[in-house]
């Protein structure tokens, strides 16, 4: 029976460290191959925000972005019109978020202490201590030339 203990421990020991390196290794290459969502946060606020927004209209811009400018930005929420929940929490200074679906409700607890762009344009900032809420629809998709050619041929 010792010799049938000894195997069983080595058998779970061997599983254990297995399972080790599976996680570490999966922990190092996520880090690796994660999108670099918050980089530009650790960014300084600056005053390039129209630097900013004129690539960003040439390229996907987002339907919305939300840039927390103050200590601490009170409740934030972004939904999808009759569906889902995607930002309900407070924000920190220099954070942003960015979202790119059609329409989109933002609720801004205090609009004064964010900076808010829709489909790369600057909106309108708030005044410090006022609730806003809003829709915000995506840019206008025009017929694209690879649906027209398909018509001639």
């Amino acid at each position: 029976m010792g010799i049938a203990r000894l195997a069983l421990l080595l058998v779970g020991a061997g599983v254990v460290v297995t399972l080790l390196v599976i996680g570490g290794v999966a922990l190092v290459g996520s880090d690796a191959t994660a999108p670099p969502e918050r980089e530009p946060a650790s960014a300084p606020a600056t005053d390039t925000t129209t630097e900013a927004a004129e690539p960003a209209a040439t390229a996907q811009a987002p339907t919305v972005r939300i840039e927390c400018l103050a200590e601490t930005c009170p409740l934030v929420t972004v939904r999808v019109p009759g569906g889902d929940v995607l930002q309900y929490r407070e924000m920190g200074r220099g954070e942003e978020v960015s979202y790119f679906e059609p329409e989109l409700d933002v609720v801004l607890s205090d609009a004064g202490t964010v900076r808010v762009t829709e489909n790369g344009e600057l909106r309108e900032p708030g005044k410090p201590g006022a609730r806003e809420a809003f829709t915000v629809r995506g840019p206008k998709k025009s017929a694209t030339p690879a649906e027209s050619d398909s018509d001639s041929g």
